[in-house]
């Protein structure tokens, strides 16, 4: 589980944006000061901080030089210093976001999605998005926050589909690779279930990632 430091000295903000990111699959850790975050920091393998800038005991940009000089580590601020030198300092700090508040929960979801995705080394086992939070390393699904169960054929369709993200996998090639002792994959009827089994755990209306190229076989398109 990727783990967020949220520094927030307004508890029902901290609180909400918490909640926000416990739903979505993150693990979350919160301070409301400098000296905290930098205990949370030091104890806790921390993914990515959440920072405000106007804390009790200083202000965020020292905080985000600290963190940065003891490890690369994605920051985003989220603060009512609107003014452009408050954003260019942030930069400055070493962000790799300035979002000042109000602020859509979200668009906030969509970029911690596109930072993490890109500090994500290729062939990783690891997708998240604002729907779906895969960890394959570990076997865990999760859909809308809530944990999913996954089967170890599940597990092995996916590792698939994750590592040729975007290209066609063609039903031999699908038979072929998830093929085991066991013979769960007979033919392309059985492959075809497990597949659309698959999708109904991960799939709605909105989110759709698993595309069936009629005659030819499936492509991950999420």
């Amino acid at each position: 589980m990727q783990n967020i430091l949220i520094i927030e000295d307004d508890p029902d903000l901290n609180q909400t944006i918490g909640y926000a990111l416990e739903k979505a699959g993150y693990g979350v850790f919160r301070a409301d000061s400098i000296r905290k975050a930098e205990t949370i920091f030091v104890r806790e393998k921390i993914c990515l901080v959440l920072l405000d800038v106007n804390l009790p005991d200083g202000e965020g940009y020292t905080f985000c030089r600290w963190a940065k000089a003891q490890r690369e580590v994605p920051v985003i601020y989220l603060t009512a210093r609107d003014l452009e030198e408050d954003a260019l300092e942030g930069y400055e700090s070493g962000a790799e976001d300035y979002v000042t508040k109000p602020f859509s929960m979200k668009i906030l979801l969509k970029k911690l999605d596109v930072v993490l995705k890109r500090l994500t080394p290729a062939g990783s086992q690891v997708f998240q998005d604002d729907h779906l939070r895969m960890d394959l390393e570990q076997a865990r699904l999760y859909v809308d926050g809530r944990e999913c169960s996954v089967t170890p054929t599940e597990v092995r369709m996916l590792r698939l589909f994750l590592s040729n993200r975007g290209q066609l996998l063609t039903y031999e090639v699908m038979l072929d690779r998830l093929w085991d002792s066991g013979g769960q994959f007979v033919d392309k009827h059985a492959l075809a279930v497990n597949v659309n089994r698959l999708r109904q755990k991960l799939e709605d209306a909105e989110h759709k990632y698993i595309s069936n190229v009629y005659g030819v076989g499936y492509q991950w398109i999420g």
